[in-house]
């Protein structure tokens, strides 16, 4: 474990990277926390993206990230690029020397996201990996369950993504729908919905997946499948489409066991919309106050996730997503594209 000095006489200091779409959260999480954290440097190639985002944050503006890693005194730097792009700028904030958050996927080749996690070993520096939706309400009351054995054995889970992304959402931004930045359905868009299926269920034994690229222009999948088999002898499957007419429909998981079901719907995970157990407990009570309304697929987490990410960094908590935590969703999404690439079962944990 690493042992870093805890910051608890100033305010945790934050710099970003990529300020895009998902930059957006970042700074609404940071304003909530604005009372033991602050971002002081943002960063990007494109003039607009950069000074809108300076005039909402007040930041110092950089067009580079080695300018700016050369002048900021951050803590932390905050990666929001194209995913692609992840383990370069990991590796040079590590060996910088400042700790680095990065945005899901960590990465999208399994031998990058390793030697991301070597460099801040190497470092002595924190690597954070981004998993907002572990924190929503909805999820967290079924990890309980979970940490409970309330289920008893787990004997067959079902994830369902049933998204739309329009042709026009991959048009707006070269590095969208390619291998090298992006990665397709599963490792952008249902990457949180991936990681469900080891940080809920447990290790994963086999995968065997299909994938497919039905209707949009663009190098990756827009729709796939794939079964799912634990070590602990559950199966499942999990499918993924952006194809969804005319609008986001679905994300969802459901788990049926031995003394319980639990379905948890809506379009992102918001609704607790089965919850049925053999044995009573006091969590039951809490179930129509974790569903929640939302207008994002992203949910509510971000904040939460940071909150976590504030208190490692001040000496109270560990972290709850590292680097190594990432790497495990990371391991299960190589696998599922190396069994659609290869038409065989590839089975875990991966030959390195």
């Amino acid at each position: 474990m690493i042992v870093i000095p805890p910051i608890t006489d100033r305010k945790i200091r934050f710099a970003l990277v990529g300020c895009g779409r998902i930059a957006n959260n970042h700074f609404g999480a940071l304003e909530k926390h604005a009372d033991r954290a602050e971002l002081i440097d943002v960063c990007d190639i494109d003039p607009a993206a950069l000074k809108a985002a300076v005039e909402r944050t007040g930041a110092r503006g950089h067009a580079s990230l080695t300018d700016m890693l050369a002048q900021t005194d951050a803590d932390i730097v905050i990666l929001t690029t194209p995913s692609g792009l992840h383990p370069t700028q990991s590796i040079e904030c590590s060996e910088a020397g400042f700790h680095v958050m990065t945005e899901k996927p960590m990465a999208t080749r399994w031998e990058d996201g390793l030697e991301m996690v070597k460099a801040a070993d190497k470092a002595k520096k924190h690597l954070f990996v981004v998993k907002q939706n572990r924190r929503n309400a909805t999820l967290q009351l079924l990890k309980r369950a979970m940490q409970e054995k309330r289920f008893g054995r787990i004997y067959m889970v079902n994830v369902n993504v049933f998204w739309t992304r329009p042709q026009e959402y991959y048009d707006a931004a070269g590095w969208r729908g390619t291998w090298e930045f992006d990665g397709g359905a599963f490792m952008n868009q249902a990457s949180h919905y991936v990681d469900l299926l080891d940080w809920l269920i447990g290790p994963v034994e086999s995968v065997q997946a299909y994938t497919a690229t039905l209707a949009r222009n663009i190098e990756v999948e827009d729709t796939g499948t794939v079964s799912v088999k634990w070590r602990s002898g559950a199966l499942g499957s999990m499918n993924v489409t952006m194809l969804t007419y005319p609008k986001n429909l679905e994300g969802s998981i459901t788990i049926l066991g031995e003394k319980g079901s639990v379905r948890v719907g809506g379009v992102a995970v918001n609704e607790i919309q089965h919850w049925e157990f053999s044995e009573p407990h006091a969590m039951d009570e809490e179930i129509k106050d974790a569903s929640y309304a939302t207008t994002s697929v992203y949910g509510f987490g971000h904040p939460l996730y940071y909150d976590n990410v504030i208190k490692t960094m001040r000496g109270e908590a560990t972290p709850e997503t590292d680097g190594r935590e990432g790497l495990k969703s990371l391991e299960l999404l190589i696998a599922m594209y190396l069994s659609a690439r290869d038409g065989r079962r590839v089975s875990l944990p991966l030959d390195y």
